[in-house]
């Protein structure tokens, strides 16, 4: 099991459930040192006081804010752990609201919350079971690492999961970055649509979902330990200049088939029929007596791919 990284409660009313926070996700980059190229002598990084112009070491470093060059007033954990906030040791739940409603933009990394004991144990599993019967998540506000910050509080397998999230003030304007005017067609829509379609799959996983430039960087890695030849680099595809762009989703979408072993016919495209062509074909009585008595099935109207 991952270290603690924070120990509290999750404040939901006047119910408390004391938690300890882990680490959800795991980072598997393979990671580099600095060498001195001609003797292979590590390089590492000092820490150097300005004052005295000597190395220091790590239990005579300390935090601070510096009001000017000459003036810093001196913060400790024992400041930060003490602050004058509700949040400073409780996870405080303000609100409950549609996942759906979430900007993806404003989450960030993710936190397992671990029931402290069996105290915790009952309170815990209401609030997993409220938040699941519920469809809703819940936002929070907590203080960690000397600021105080917002939270979503969801269900994964059973277990509460906090992921920080963004202000709203820290989330940039997109406004300025708004493509030119262009004018998309019906026929082009429905065309995407065909290929999202082609490609949509039921969860993330198989060789498709896997980190390639890792195992890269690790042949390589290999093959220089075993003073072999470096694994040859496949020439990446160059994108071509989109003239057609149905066409450019037709092709795409046979791509996507054979990408996954699915039938290649070819995808269905239609156009939407104009004013003029509709007028040419009238249903005969039969026909439109039949139409009307069928029954109608709501929703986009269905398409083959």
């Amino acid at each position: 099991m991952p270290r603690t990284i924070w120990s509290g409660a999750i404040s939901f009313g006047l119910v408390t459930v004391p938690i300890n926070v882990v680490s959800a996700t795991e980072d598997h980059s393979i990671r580099f040192h600095q060498y001195h190229l001609p003797d292979q002598g590590r390089v590492r990084y000092r820490k150097v006081c300005e004052l005295e112009d000597r190395e220091v070491a790590q239990e005579e470093i300390g935090k601070g804010y510096e009001l000017s060059p000459t003036q810093v007033i001196p913060i400790t954990d024992e400041d930060l752990s003490n602050l004058p906030l509700p949040t400073a040791k409780a996870i405080e739940i303000d609100a409950f609201v549609p996942l759906e409603s979430v900007d993806p933009l404003k989450i960030a990394e993710g936190y397992y919350l671990q029931p402290a004991g069996q105290v915790a144990a009952k309170p815990y599993k209401l609030l997993v079971k409220a938040l699941s019967r519920s469809a809703k998540v819940a936002v929070a506000k907590y203080a960690w690492s000397g600021r105080e910050r917002l939270g979503l509080l969801r269900v994964r397998d059973d277990v509460l999961v906090l992921h920080a999230m963004r202000w709203p003030d820290e989330i940039r304007d997109p406004t300025e970055l708004l493509p030119p005017p262009a004018a998309v067609s019906e026929q082009e829509i429905e065309g995407a649509l065909a290929l999202m379609d082609t490609m949509t799959v039921d969860e993330l996983e198989g060789p498709e979902f896997q980190d390639r430039y890792t195992e890269a960087v690790a042949r390589i890695i290999e093959a220089k330990r075993e003073a072999k030849p470096l694994p040859e680099t496949p020439a990446p595809e160059q994108p071509a200049q989109v003239l057609d762009l149905m066409a450019a989703l037709q092709e795409s979408v046979q791509k996507a088939k054979t990408a996954r072993g699915q039938d290649t016919s070819p995808a269905e495209v239609h156009e939407l029929p104009t004013k003029k062509a509709a007028a040419k074909k009238q249903p005969t009585e039969k026909a439109a007596a039949k139409k009307a008595t069928a029954k109608r099935t709501p929703g986009r109207r269905p398409r083959s791919a």
